[in-house]
């Protein structure tokens, strides 16, 4: 597909990547929003469980925010057209002030079910938009040879945040409540507030004469189509991204119900999990120069899949911990990759709506997934839900095996 667009221009203009302070400032501020993410996924369900006790009212609430993935090709169109330094800035403080107001109604204990449902809809809507808009300034951040380090990096310090803060959430909601755990998240957007304004990206406005909103969207959709290894990657995801989301919008309510896990208990078992993330994420470029894309792939989806359907079967902690930190470890050597891909093949115009288009692939069946995980386990049991998600993320890795991502 030729040189990523990047590459040869940005080269000259460019640091390498150790003195290259503005990406490590723009992946400080990542991570301390990723911290506060980690946060919320545990407060959130539960404060349901605290106010409902249903888990249909769980997979309410899960599909609500995954709802605007269906608006992805709009936040593409957003982050082509306008500074996205701006959109990561007016998304980070959004979300501040809509998980800080829902921190302080449970905390008042007025917070109801017709609250919580606008509220992740639009913490939803935000991190889309900002996801993509972060997807699309980073090659603009750093040499096109450096992409792979960094993303790994940045994957690298998700997973330290996945680490970190689900065990440091345990202890705070078992100390006082979710409500104030939402405190820490909604501060943790704040301060990446502060880190992403004190960035000078190099992105300015943009304007596309004479192409609609709808045509500038299709332009994205066709050039995904085209790209094979980007094609293929996306059909692959699509399975991938049912089965986790039936497993994940579970998770916390299979371990507090069915299990019988404490808060603490958890908190420590998702942290050590993002203990195999950040090994995952680091030892990615490592597999990289000596495999293919094919095989990091195929291989981590397999394995994956496998550690979901046995995370099911067991009720040992000890177990549990091994089999979440096994799918952990290869979802973050798949991560980077996926991400590079992209950006290697795509030139800069179309980054936002190529991340959009790949993003509404991939995802367009997360709000149904996240419905339905809340419907099959009350009708079957979460045991047998998160077996079923596993079988489907291991089926997904067939696609991976197509020879557009032999060389790769």
């Amino acid at each position: 597909m030729g040189e990523p667009s990047v590459s040869i221009n940005q080269m000259h203009e460019l640091p390498p990547l150790k003195k290259n302070y503005s990406v490590f400032r723009f992946m400080g501020g990542n991570l301390i929003s990723f911290f506060g993410d980690q946060i919320y996924l545990i407060a959130i369900p539960l404060m349901v469980l605290s106010i409902t006790g249903s888990p249909v009212s769980m997979g309410i609430v899960a599909a609500l925010e995954r709802l605007p993935i269906l608006l992805q090709p709009f936040a593409g169109i957003l982050s082509d057209r306008f500074n996205r330094k701006h959109l990561l800035l007016l998304c980070d403080l959004g979300r501040c002030l809509l998980v800080g107001v829902i921190g302080v109604l449970f905390i008042l204990g007025i917070l109801e079910m017709w609250m919580i449902y606008p509220a992740v809809f639009g913490i939803g809507l935000l991190s889309q938009i900002y996801n993509t808009s972060q997807f699309a300034s980073i090659p603009g951040l750093v040499r096109g040879e450096d992409l792979q380090a960094v993303n790994s990096m940045n994957s690298g310090i998700f997973n330290l945040a996945v680490f970190i803060a689900p065990g440091v959430g345990g202890l705070i909601i078992s100390s006082f409540n979710p409500g104030y755990a939402l405190l820490v998240n909604s501060a943790s957007f704040l301060l990446s507030f502060l880190a992403i304004a004190s960035l000078r990206m190099k992105v300015k406005e943009k304007e596309f004469p004479g192409i609609s909103i709808w045509g500038g969207i299709w332009e994205g959709f066709v050039y995904v189509v085209k790209t094979k290894p980007i094609l293929y990657t996306n059909l692959a995801m699509v399975a991938s991204v049912f089965g986790t989301t039936l497993f994940l919008t579970l998770l916390v309510f299979h371990l507090k119900d069915s299990i019988q896990l404490n808060t603490v208990s958890i908190g420590w078992l998702l942290s050590i999990g993002g203990a195999g993330a950040i090994l995952g994420a680091v030892t990615s470029s490592l597999f990289r120069k000596r495999f293919s894309y094919r095989g990091i792939l195929f291989g981590s989806s397999v394995i994956g899949g496998l550690s979901i359907l046995c995370f099911g079967w067991m009720e040992s902690f000890t177990g549990l911990v091994i089999m979440n930190a096994v799918g952990t470890f290869c979802a973050s050597m798949m991560s980077p990759c996926i991400i590079t891909i992209r950006q290697t093949l795509t030139p800069d115009h179309l980054l936002g709506r190529v991340q959009a288009t790949c993003r509404l692939m991939t995802w367009v069946f997360m709000p149904l997934a996240a419905f339905l995980a809340g419907l099959l386990a009350e009708s079957i049991g979460t045991h047998h839900t998160i077996m079923l998600a596993g079988a489907i993320s291991t089926l997904s890795s067939i696609p991976y095996l197509h020879h557009s991502l032999i060389d790769k």
